[in-house]
């Protein structure tokens, strides 16, 4: 990646912090690059490679980043039912593939389907989420 992409990069995080009212500090910037590259991280995986560029970071420092970022929107979490959950930069409404056997998560551009009317008289839906359970390339 070129240098000016990554200051590119580095500019979007700091306004995205900006822009839901959190104060710009260099663990936050970390933890939000960390995850505008794209990959789906747990709370260790974050914690290690912020730790690994910052010198210092406890992994109760990033819960509680995560946590101020999903309550800002600019972050979401992903369950993996009995695995750890995985964190993503909020954006684009998609949806996941999951493999069984690894836990990998990979985001998948797919249309949801409407919600059906039957059986859910008196709902009001908020949220669709379509998961694709399966194995991953490096599973197989």
């Amino acid at each position: 990646m070129e240098h000016g992409s990554l200051a590119t990069e580095r500019d979007a995080v700091v306004q995205r912090l900006r822009d839901v009212g959190l104060r710009v500090t260099g663990p936050r910037l970390e933890v939000l690059q960390l995850l505008a590259a794209g990959d789906h991280l747990d709370v260790e995986s974050i914690t290690d490679r912020a730790r690994a560029r910052l010198g210092t970071l406890t992994s109760q420092a990033v819960y509680e980043m995560l946590r101020h970022f999903m309550e800002t929107g600019l972050v979401r979490k992903f369950e993996r039912p009995g695995r750890p959950a995985v964190f993503e930069l909020a954006g684009t409404p998609h949806h996941h593939a999951l493999c069984s056997q690894c836990g990998r998560v990979t985001n998948v551009a797919a249309e949801t389907p409407e919600a059906p009317r039957k059986g859910l008289r008196g709902w009001r839906m908020t949220e669709t989420e379509l998961i694709f359970h399966g194995q991953c390339p490096d599973c197989r």
